[in-house]
């Protein structure tokens, strides 16, 4: 994920990022050299790949399939220490950003702090995986030809012990209220969701 480095040393003139990570450090950078950040520009992917709405990218940890079936156990012990940790990073992210920069100091910066701020909103509550996000990605897989016509994803839920939350009835404008919310952290900075009240800073 190069990106940003490619782009500005001439490598390259456009490439594949992130608008929460790569966005980011091209918009720093132009600011440093005194041009305006809004010379950043990104084609959504979904736009690109004709996706539709973009997923909200699902959670995704990968395991072993003999491991998972010989310790369902271990492995939901394992997504309830995940859902703990997004459960304080989510009401206190101030606090949980003090705790991580002191166990990377590495990343305490303002930029890695602008990341983590631009970060925040898309972080899972409830860590599902959503069944339209794997059913697109799945048909753009087919329809490039890199996945066969049988295919299934192996994807699952059933490790998640809580309270899901409802699939959102209009995600095309969850994801216009994204780019807007997006913006606006991107102008004023803090810690922001869809449909929740700004977590003080």
């Amino acid at each position: 994920m190069n990106v940003s480095k490619a782009i500005k040393n001439g490598s390259i003139d456009a490439g594949i990022g992130l608008e929460n990570v790569q966005m980011v450090e091209l918009e720093e950078w132009l600011a440093e050299q005194g041009r305006p950040k809004t010379d950043v520009q990104m084609l959504r992917i979904d736009k690109l790949a004709e996706l539709g709405c973009c997923c909200f990218c699902s959670i995704l940890y990968i395991g072993n399939e003999s491991f998972i079936q010989a310790n369902p156990d271990k492995v939901r012990a394992f997504m309830r220490a995940v859902k703990k940790a997004t459960d304080y990073v989510l009401a206190s992210p101030d606090a949980a950003w003090a705790e991580y920069v002191d166990f990377k100091p590495v990343l305490n910066t303002q930029l890695d702090r602008k990341i983590f701020e631009r970060s925040f909103a898309y972080f899972s509550r409830d860590l599902k995986n959503v069944s339209r996000d794997w059913s697109k990605v799945t048909k753009y897989g087919q329809r490039l030809g890199v996945l066969g016509a049988d295919f299934t994803p192996n994807y699952t839920n059933e490790f998640l012990e809580w309270a899901l939350d409802e699939e959102s009835k209009d995600p095309l404008g969850d994801q216009k209220r994204m780019a807007e919310l997006q913006q606006d952290i991107a102008c004023n900075g803090g810690f922001k969701r869809l449909g929740a009240t700004p977590v003080a800073a």
